[in-house]
Parts: structure tokens; sequence; C-alpha cells
């Protein structure tokens, strides 16, 4: 069912909105349930794992030399919407909410496949919303990107709305960075518009590195970059690819930036090394837009789970010496569920009637409600 199908529940200032994602990290499903008055308030957040044999699937589907039957993306995409379903429940068990009080649900859904670019530009995320909405009672929105994508658009990144909402300041050129599996930036000068884009991968990649040579799910506090060093050569390959160099909008995913792009690129380095490059891939991809595309830039609020890793913040810090490098934390929000949160404040836009992207930042042809409702 489309937005325009239903315009779902009434709508004020106020009210409860429970926000999903699971991100191209695919780490477990961010669950946020959101207070909106004066201006968004997160009351809860938690992060919920998704069952082993789920994640492996979505790993190895996400690929992008995967062959996916129909059958298996059908599978797929209703098993995701029950692990969605099972994490908005606990969420709202664990924040001794009921159902009854939330107004909707806003789920991202898993991606599978993005590319916005080609003969027939699609996005693809899995979560059915029906399950969700059935297994809950709750009015769920989902498939936030579609439409902006139906409308010449790259369909991502779609968080900078929401960041500005929040984040923005009338004083100083600051920007905000999601260190995801992919990294994003949002561009929030003091006076003029608003832009964004993905400047490549961020976690991504280090984590499928570690999850190979190490059989962990990501590189803890980044002991495992620490200990190599980066392989000039190797960094230069990498930085070769000619996506770095196109500009903005543009927008990226797990199936671009994999281990089979990587592979093809090494050269009989040592796994600690290849992860100290790939850790110095994604503070140089993002300091190098930063500084190309907003040189007046003097504060970086980093979120997602690449805040957690000591290395690659540090590294960022190194490139950008001039910019105060914190997390979203310093500024109120969580860093670990603003991506969740974004999805509660755009489910609040599409009931409202209200466009959920930027044109500058995605490419669209015009402002776009965005996603579809799914009642109750």
């Amino acid at each position: 069912m489309t937005n325009t199908d239903n315009p779902g529940p009434a709508v004020t200032d106020g009210g409860l909105f429970l926000g999903l994602i699971s991100g191209t990290s695919a780490d477990g499903i961010d669950a946020a349930l959101l207070r909106f008055d004066a201006r968004p308030q997160v009351l809860f957040g938690r992060t919920y794992p998704l069952p082993a044999d789920l994640l492996a699937d979505v790993l190895r589907l996400s690929q992008a030399d995967a062959r996916l039957s129909l059958d298996e993306v059908g599978r797929l995409d209703t098993r995701l919407g029950q692990a969605f379903a099972g994490a908005a429940r606990q969420a709202l068990a664990d924040a001794g909410v009921p159902a009854s009080e939330v107004t909707a649900i806003g789920s991202h859904g898993q991606t599978l496949r993005h590319d916005p670019r080609g003969p027939a530009p699609f996005t693809q995320q899995l979560g059915d919303a029906s399950v969700i909405a059935e297994a809950t009672g709750i009015t769920t929105v989902a498939d936030f990107r579609r439409r902006d994508v139906a409308a010449g658009g790259q369909g991502a990144p779609l968080m900078p709305a929401f960041h500005a909402a929040v984040l923005r300041a009338p004083d100083e050129d600051r920007a905000v960075l999601n260190l995801g599996g992919i990294a994003n930036l949002t561009l929030m000068p003091r006076e003029g518009e608003v832009r964004g884009f993905d400047t490549g991968p961020a976690n991504g990649l280090m984590d499928a590195w570690c999850l190979l040579h190490r059989q962990q799910a990501y590189d803890r506090d980044g002991a495992f970059a620490a200990q190599g060093h980066v392989d000039a050569g190797l960094l230069e390959a990498l930085l070769a690819d000619p996506w770095f160099s196109l500009p903005p909008p543009k927008s990226t995913g797990r199936d671009q930036f994999q281990l089979q792009w990587l592979q093809a690129r090494l050269g009989g380095q040592s796994p600690a090394d290849v992860q100290a490059t790939l850790c110095e891939l994604s503070a140089a991809t993002v300091a190098q837009a930063l500084r190309r595309e907003m040189p007046g830039c003097r504060r970086l609020l980093a979120c997602g789970g690449g805040v957690h890793n000591p290395e690659l913040m540090r590294r960022l810090a190194v490139r950008l010496p001039d910019v105060t490098v914190a997390s979203t934390a310093s500024a109120g929000i969580d860093p670990d569920f603003v991506e969740a949160a974004g999805f509660a404040w755009l489910a609040r836009e599409t009931l409202a009637g209200r466009p959920g992207n930027l044109p500058a930042v995605t490419g669209a042809r015009g402002p776009r409600v965005l996603g579809a409702i799914h009642p109750a």
C-alpha cells in the first residue's frame, strides 16, 4: 500500500514512534523509541542481534556476485520481517511501553541491493512490513527509498533531513558522519542548503576482513587494525576506484565494496596490514570528501558503530586536525541510535504528508513523501 492509499493514523506534534534499522553492517536490528514534542527525544534505544542463521544468509546474499533464487528472496523477506517484528515487541517490552501507545513504526529493513545508477535504477530493502504490522498491531511505514529513486534520486542517504532537524547549529559550519557499513556525510553550513552523500566504506570491509581472519564479527576497539601498518601501495590501489571521484549526489552499498573488490587488489600483505589499510581507507575517503565539499567545516559529529573504533576515530582526527571530531553524544543523541531515530522521524513525516527527502542530497527531481503505509 502506498502512502497515498491510506493517510494512516492522525499525527499530532507529540506522540511515540519506533524506528527500526539493520544497516549495511548487518550487525543487528537497532530500535529507537522517540517522543516528538518541541524536538525529538530518544526515550529508549537498544540493538537486538539477528539470529545466526539469518545473519549468515543476509551476509551471503548481499554480496555482489551472489546468485539468488526468487524463493530465497521471498523467504528472506519474511524471515527479516519476523525478526524486525520480534525486535519491535522486545523493545517496547524493555521500555515498558504498550503497543497501543505507539503511533507508528518506521522500518528501514535490510538492504539487499542498491543500484540507483543503472539502466533500470532500483533499490531493494527486505523485511516485510505487513508481517511487522500484523505481529505488532502497530501501523508500519517502510520502503522509504524507492520513491526517491523513482523521482531520479539516489534513494540515499535519507538521514540528512533528520540530522538538519536536530543537529544543525546557527553559528557553526558542521557535518554529521554516519559510520555504519558504509560512511555518509551530512553537510550543514550555517547558511545555505544541507547536502549529503556516501563517501565509501566505513566498517563493512573491516568487519568482513576481521571475520575472515579472526572469526570475529568486527574489530573490537580497533585492535586488529592497530597491530598492522598502512600499506601505501594498497591504499593507493583502493583509492583509485573511480567511484571515489564521482561528484555528489552518490550512494553505494555492501554489494559494491565487499571482499571480492578488496581481494582483486591485494598483493600478499599481512592480514593486520590489510586491516590497518582498510581503516585508513575509511578515514581518508571521509576526510577527502569533507575537505573537498565543505572546507569550512569546524565540527564533525560522528555516529554509528564506527564511533566505538578508537583507531578509526584517531585516524579521522589526524586527517582533520583543524576540525573538532566528536560523537553525536556531545550534542545529546546516542550515536548508536541516530539512524533508528531517523526512521522514526521519517515515519512521522510520511504520516503527516510531509516530504522526507532532500533533493540537493539525493538528486531527486523534487521533494517527495517517502514510504508505504501498512495500517495496523
